[in-house]
């Protein structure tokens, strides 16, 4: 049917727009590595809140915040601790862990990878199976924390020196920084640190992975780093000029980096 221009104007004018919502933004999850808590990841979770995200930080067993005997903690507990945090999600998570969280994150893959929409390697070990923390560390030739462990097997825990610690997880930052990093260095429990994971291409493997580098790291190596996501499927990588803790030296900027991943 003919319309005059002047009915078509008039009709478009009276009918009413569908509104299109936008996606609603995934729930960020933030899972810290060993010797530290989930208080590291303080002002990149008010910025990704600032942002419109929902974030869940984690805090692992065994240390401040969510003790546990030493003895009692394992990976398998800390994987559990990370799903009983996500549990009543209704949509998948973007997954992100820092350094030894690597392997929990990958472990809570395996076991649930339909609650996973993204992991995220921040400054982190990519774990292949029959690895365990030990296994990498120990490969890694440049990193600078293997001098400052101290492994008491009778206590079932790894500490590091906070001085010399803080000197090389925030090498990046000065001395102000480094000294509050100190304060922040908590015992790691053991048994998680030498277990291996077992993960499978059935379930890790079809999980989406994104890496997140710290080109001036000195506990895991920017060349380890190079080398585990050139073997892992990656959808995307990104750097950051930092040392090991950029949500302590660089937190706007790693907060835009963990934003770019969840998309």
């Amino acid at each position: 049917m003919n319309m005059r221009p002047g009915v078509r104007a008039f009709l478009l004018a009276i009918t009413p727009l569908t509104a299109v919502a936008a996606p609603a933004k995934p729930t960020i999850v933030l899972v810290h590595g060993a010797f530290e808590t989930s208080d590291v990841w303080g002002y990149v979770s008010g910025k990704l809140q600032h942002d419109g995200y929902k974030v869940v930080n984690v805090n692992l067993p065994g240390r401040p915040g969510n003790p546990m005997p030493m003895g009692e903690v394992s990976m398998v507990r800390y994987q559990e601790t990370v799903a009983a945090a996500i549990a009543h999600e209704g949509r998948p998570v973007v997954l992100v862990g820092h350094s030894f969280a690597g392997f929990v994150i990958s472990a809570e893959a395996e076991a649930e990878p339909e609650k996973i929409k993204t992991l995220v390697f921040l400054a982190a070990y990519i774990p292949h199976s029959g690895q365990s923390l030990l296994t990498l560390a120990t490969s890694d030739k440049d990193s600078k924390l293997g001098p400052l462990l101290k492994i008491e097997k009778d206590r079932g825990l790894a500490s590091v020196d906070p001085a010399a610690g803080a000197a090389v997880f925030a090498n990046d930052a000065p001395a102000p920084v480094q000294d509050a990093v100190a304060k922040a260095i908590v015992d790691e429990p053991l048994a998680p640190l030498a277990t291996p994971v077992t993960l499978t291409a059935s379930r890790f493997d079809r999980v989406d992975k994104v890496a997140i580098h710290t080109l001036l790291d000195e506990v895991v190596s920017p060349a380890l780093q190079a080398s585990m996501a050139q073997s892992t499927a990656l959808r995307l990588q990104m750097t950051i000029n930092t040392g090991h803790t950029p949500f302590i030296t660089q937190p706007d900027i790693l907060a835009a980096e963990i934003e770019k991943a969840a998309k």
